[in-house]
């Protein structure tokens, strides 16, 4: 009797079994994108195995946060994909096999794209968006949608007409911080690799600041903005919420490129860069001079934010750097002023037109009447059916490369900064805690980010910097120059590598 047959039956029924059994011994907490790709080489687990103890643990732990808004039935399909050209290729794409939590504003072919809103519930967009088309050409694997404030709205908090309100992984009676807090909350908890937020004003580096992640607002133009539901398409920005920087360097350095759907990617032919990983540098900071912009870190600061800070500069200095206390902008306050312009009835209309093709939905007014079950976001729909915007838009209203007042800003500071020698400004991406979910609106305040880099276009990272009472995250922020990534890169990756403040929360079923 010949029992080959047999005995190799039995061994791929060992084989599945044990298969079936990995997804509960992977360990998902603080997983980084270079982890997963070792265990990948070593055969210690595939990426469908990885996509379904992310998703055993999304079902596991979300509900007491609220951050996923939708999962993708077709995670399992695509990693399963993945891992059999891994098989025949033995190569690895940059992001290959490795999960991702996509905003709920950015399109997704196969999977709703709502911006936390009932006018968008059943929108099923009929492609990519271009950044997120990189991305899994990288290799990632869209796992999830985040939830998010309705429309990207509001900066403090993250509820929708969709899923409802996310709460912060770190305590749960208090805000996340919005709009991108369900990406935020989310990647903190460990329930991806990595994570995509937008940020207009805040919505990537406030999120991070309050969960202890690492967020990059890029220079306005570097990454294409194409078939993301806009704000204030003038402002807004794509960009990583990751646990370190060295992942938020490898999830740039895939969606950077022109676009021709964006024009203002056009400003960044020339200045882009194919390997922003070769700027991790440990000793990063060793001679780099850092300005102390106290005209934000006073205002207002709570005392163990000020405490952090404080520290923060000091690590900086023994990490190596100079530090070039209390720098001034001439004219700052007045050149602060008037720099928002509210676009959004503009912009979303143009949205609806061009992706959503709907005679039942073509402007605001069919927005209002389709309703929201959040208070905030009905209010905010009210106040931009009534903007009035200025008569002359090409010249208020226009990108940080044509708009008179935006360039004049950006000027000011890089004039200081050129003047100084500066490789950065540093601030408290918040001056005060993460407010309680139940007193937002009168706890919100000390959000420094949406001063100086949307209306500048600079970019601006923040990273970790410790912890205050209640066991509240607070975060760094480092204002760079136009298109100076390799910089920003340098600099947070030494101090957080310097540092080590990341820490998980500490989630119970």
């Amino acid at each position: 009797m010949n029992r080959l047959p047999f005995l190799l039956s039995f061994f791929w029924i060992l084989i599945s079994c044990e298969s079936k059994n990995t997804p509960d011994k992977i360990d998902l907490e603080e997983l980084t994108i270079a982890e997963i790709h070792q265990a990948f080489s070593e055969g210690k687990y595939t990426a469908e195995e990885l996509v379904q103890a992310y998703l055993t643990r999304i079902d596991s732990l979300d509900s007491a946060i609220n951050s996923i808004s939708v999962s993708n039935p077709e995670a399992l399909a695509i990693a399963k994909k993945l891992d059999e050209e891994y098989q025949k290729t033995g190569k690895l794409r940059p992001l290959h096999g490795i999960p991702l939590i996509v905003k709920d504003n950015i399109n997704t072919k196969g999977m709703p794209t709502t911006a936390g809103a009932l006018a968008l519930a059943d929108f099923y967009p009929e492609e990519d968006a271009f950044i997120i088309q990189k991305l899994v050409e990288a290799g990632a694997i869209i796992l999830a949608k985040s939830n998010m404030a309705e429309w990207a709205f509001s900066p403090m908090h993250s509820e929708s007409s969709t899923v409802g309100t996310t709460r912060n992984p770190y305590n749960l009676d208090h805000v996340p911080a919005g709009s991108s807090g369900g990406t935020g909350a989310a990647v903190a908890a460990n329930f991806a690799g990595i994570g995509l937020g937008t940020d207009t004003g805040n919505s990537i580096r406030g999120p991070s600041s309050h969960n202890a992640l690492v967020g990059f607002r890029t220079t306005l133009g570097l990454v294409s903005r194409e078939g993301i539901v806009p704000l204030y398409l003038r402002n807004d920005v794509v960009g990583p919420m990751c646990r370190t920087v060295e992942d938020a360097t490898k999830v740039l350095e895939a969606m950077v490129g022109y676009d021709p759907k964006d024009p203002i990617t056009e400003y960044s032919k020339g200045k882009s860069e194919g390997n922003y990983q070769q700027y991790l540098q440990k000793d990063g900071l060793k001679g780099a001079r850092i300005g102390v912009f106290r005209t934000l870190s006073e205002k207002d600061p709570d005392p163990e934010i000020s405490a952090l800070f404080n520290q923060s500069l000091k690590d900086l200095a023994s990490l190596g750097a100079v530090i070039v206390d209390s720098v001034e902008v001439e004219n700052f306050d007045s050149l602060r002023r008037n720099q928002w312009c509210p676009v959004f009835r503009q912009d979303v209309e143009a949205f609806l037109s061009a992706y959503v093709k709907r005679d039942t939905m073509k402007t605001i007014e069919d927005i209002i009447r389709v309703s929201t079950k959040s208070d905030y976001a009905r209010n905010g729909l009210e106040n931009f059916r009534e903007s009035q915007l200025p008569d002359n838009m090409a010249q208020d209203c226009g990108d940080p490369f044509t708009d008179l007042k935006r360039i004049a800003f950006r000027e000011a500071i890089e004039k200081v900064m050129d003047s100084l020698k500066l490789d950065a400004l540093v601030y408290p991406s918040w001056n005060n805690k993460p407010a309680k979910i139940d007193r937002f609106q009168e706890d919100y305040k000390g959000d420094n980010s949406q001063i100086i880099a949307p209306h500048t276009g600079q970019p601006a990272f923040t990273v970790p910097m410790g912890y205050t009472s209640g066991n509240l995250p607070a975060g760094i922020q480092f204002l760079g120059r136009m298109w100076s990534e390799p910089i920003l890169i340098k600099l947070t990756y030494a101090f957080e590598q310097g540092t080590q403040h990341r820490k998980p929360p500490l989630l119970v079923k």
